[in-house]
């Protein structure tokens, strides 16, 4: 398995733990438009590694996270049925990781290594 240039993790910090069976999907932005280049789901210890290419060229990108799916999925009502994080990429830039820090009724997120 390769690891997609821009990995992401999702923890569930009002449960303490990860977030497993999150859809997520990578975008890129194409003019004025955005084109989806990819897609997973998180595994076990809430990470995606293989989300996308292995390279990516400068520019934005976006994640879009279906939380809305996973909180109904654990019986947990949400004020958020997604997330959305736009970001950009540096194409000289070896790897970008993406943590989502998700709540029922708050995120946040961060550059991460």
């Amino acid at each position: 398995m390769s690891i997609s240039h821009v990995t992401t993790h999702i923890l569930d910090t009002a449960a303490g733990k990860p977030a497993a069976g999150v859809a997520v999907e990578l975008y890129a932005r194409d003019g004025e438009a955005w084109s989806q280049i990819g897609t997973g789901t998180t595994d076990a210890d809430g990470r995606v590694k293989d989300l996308g290419p292995e390279r990516l060229e400068s520019g934005s990108y976006r994640l879009q996270f279906a939380t809305g799916a996973y909180f109904a999925g654990i019986g947990q009502e949400t004020f958020f049925p997604e997330v959305s994080l736009t970001f950009t990429v540096n194409e000289n830039e070896s790897h970008y990781h993406v943590p989502l820090l998700l709540s029922p009724f708050a995120f946040s997120t961060y550059r991460g290594s």
